[in-house]
Order: C-alpha cells, then structure tokens, then sequence
C-alpha cells in the first residue's frame, strides 16, 4: 500500500474522485470553495488536535455521521436539542450512548468565525467523519459538500430508521439498507466502520445471556470469546464499555473482518454477514492474513459518499444553523 506523511501520521495515500461515486444529490466536491475557502482545512486542523489528545472520539464520531443520515437523510437533525414537548432523536434509544456533541460545537464555532452563516452543520458531519477515518490511518477521499441543515428531529424517527445490532443482517438490509438506496455491499463496507469504537454491553447482551428468549449464548458466538465477554458484562450492564475490534479499536483498519470471521462480532447484525454468500466471501477476503485494505479501503470511500448523497437538503431548502444545536429562532416564530 502506498503511504504518504500528513500531520505527522502516516497515512493511506489519498483515494481520488474517480472512485467514489457521482453526486445527483446537488452536493458537489469543493461547494464552499468561494464562500469559505478555508472551510475543510479549519475542520482538519480542529479535528488533528482533538483526536490526538482523545483518540477516542473517533468511532463516536463516525457513528454520528452514521446516525444522521439514516433518519431522513444527511442534515444535521441528529444534532438538535429536544424542544418542550418535542423530544429530538438525541432521545432515542439508539441515540443515548452517542458522544461528541461538544466536538461538533467547537468546530462548528470555529467555521463562524471564519465565514459566518456559510458551513452547514450537515457538511460538518460529513467532513468530521472523513478526517476521523484519515486520523486513525484510514483512507482520504473527496467529500461532496453543500448539504443544508433540516429542521426537525423527532424521537421516533430515529427508533424507526436506524439499523438495531440486534437484527440479522438481512433483516437489516431489507428494511434499512436497501428502502435508503443501499445495497448489500454497502452494508457489509460501512460495517467494517466498527474497526473503531466500543460499544456498551447492552447492546449484545442479550448474545451472552437470553438470545432469542432462550437464555442461552448465542450460538453463532466464539464459545471462549462467550466467557470472556461475560467476564465484563453482567446482567443488565449499561455502562461498562467493551472495544469493538480489540487490539485495534482506535486503527482503521481490515481486522475488525477478522473478528467477524472468528465468531466474535458483539451484535448479531454483524456476525450473520457470515450466513450470506455475498457478504460472506467479502468478510473472508479482508480477513486473509494481509487482508486488502486498499480494496475495502476504496469500498469505504465509495460507500461513504453514496450514504452521504441520502436525502441531503440542498439550495433553498432547510437552513444553515447558526448553531447545530438549535434552528435559526426566525424559523421558531
């Protein structure tokens, strides 16, 4: 693979346009090039410092972006603070464990400074979810911007949208994936993002205890990996963090392939990748002893784009929040 030296990382070479997918969303690579042409390299500069002194942040982040485009598409709505009466998908279930709100805040602050009323908080989204991947020695790629920030985020949106981890993949595919545009081989690439982060033990306990009402482990879980997890999660558990790819939780990388091929997913919506023949040989292929990271990596760039252009506002539509916690009060009266 070929490596170039940025901010003092080494990193995958930079992956060009030509691999990702065209824009008929109206978003188009290099939107505030006049209008605040400083605008990515303020977010990279904020996001370098941020990520080296919390490295942690990182698949937080990227699950954010996540997040937001499932519900109603990319603009924002998951940044939104509830209103009386109106709880926001912050309130969701789904949505409790989400962290780096404040990150968002401070570069979002940073943008008004510089080009007041330009930078949607949807592109900063999207934007912040590319660096983090780059940060942790993923691929670069070209992010389409001009997405315009939505105006409403409602609780059950959000319940009704987002993928469970405890669905199998091809319930997920069928009822999340495919309606939004997706396919099955973005699923099997966007859930290889799990190569960074943790995950609370709620959301697989029911694999080490009562999967399916059995009150059994899930048999599809590495027996050893089974008692090990056990170890950490008791019970009702709803704070203890577990890493998602160990050993490499903070790297973006193929290995998280390598967990899933080992039986040792934590949610079930990742682990029946295995059950499908497509997603299965995809799995197989990353999780080889070198693994093909430049071609997941491209995979991931593509995916990322294509996740990106869903449903996005653009033009006249929705606003650019002053702040990405609240609408602009002109919209409130």
């Amino acid at each position: 693979m070929l490596y170039r030296l940025l901010f003092g990382f080494a990193l995958p070479f930079v992956l060009q346009s030509s691999l990702v997918l065209s824009n008929p969303s109206g978003v188009r690579v290099g939107f505030y090039k006049y209008t605040c042409p400083n605008a990515e390299v303020i977010i990279r500069d904020e996001m370098t410092k941020i990520i080296s002194g919390v490295p942690s942040l990182a698949g937080p982040l990227l699950r954010m972006h996540f997040h937001d485009c499932f519900v109603n598409g990319c603009d924002g709505s998951i940044l939104l603070n509830s209103t009386p009466g109106s709880p926001s998908e912050k309130e969701s279930i789904p949505n409790l464990t989400l962290r780096g709100f404040g990150t968002i805040d401070l570069v979002k602050s940073k943008l008004e400074q510089a080009c007041p009323g330009v930078v949607s908080c949807a592109d900063i989204l999207a934007l912040v979810a590319r660096d983090v991947v780059l940060l942790t020695k993923g691929p670069h790629w070209d992010v389409p911007t001009g997405r315009r920030d939505g105006m409403r985020s409602a609780k059950e949106d959000a319940l009704n949208n987002l993928p469970p981890p405890f669905f199998d993949a091809t319930q997920n595919l069928n009822q999340f994936f495919i309606p939004k545009g997706l396919d099955a081989k973005d699923q099997v690439v966007l859930l290889g993002g799990h190569t960074l982060g943790t995950s609370h033990c709620s959301s697989f306990s029911d694999r080490l205890y009562n999967f399916s009402g059995t009150h059994m482990a899930d048999p599809m879980l590495d027996k050893q990996y089974t008692r090990r997890l056990k170890t950490k999660c008791k019970p009702n558990d709803t704070t203890t963090l577990v890493e998602m790819d160990p050993g490499s939780f903070r790297t973006f990388d193929t290995s998280y392939y390598r967990v899933i091929a080992k039986g040792r997913a934590l949610f079930t919506s990742d682990e029946t990748l295995m059950l499908d023949p497509f997603t299965r040989d995809y799995v197989l292929r990353q999780a080889g002893v070198a693994g093909y990271p430049a071609e997941f990596f491209a995979d991931f760039a593509a995916s990322m784009v294509k996740m990106g252009n869903m449903q996005v506002l653009t033009g006249a539509q929705g606003e650019i929040r002053k702040h990405c916690a609240f609408v602009n009060k002109m919209h409130i009266l």
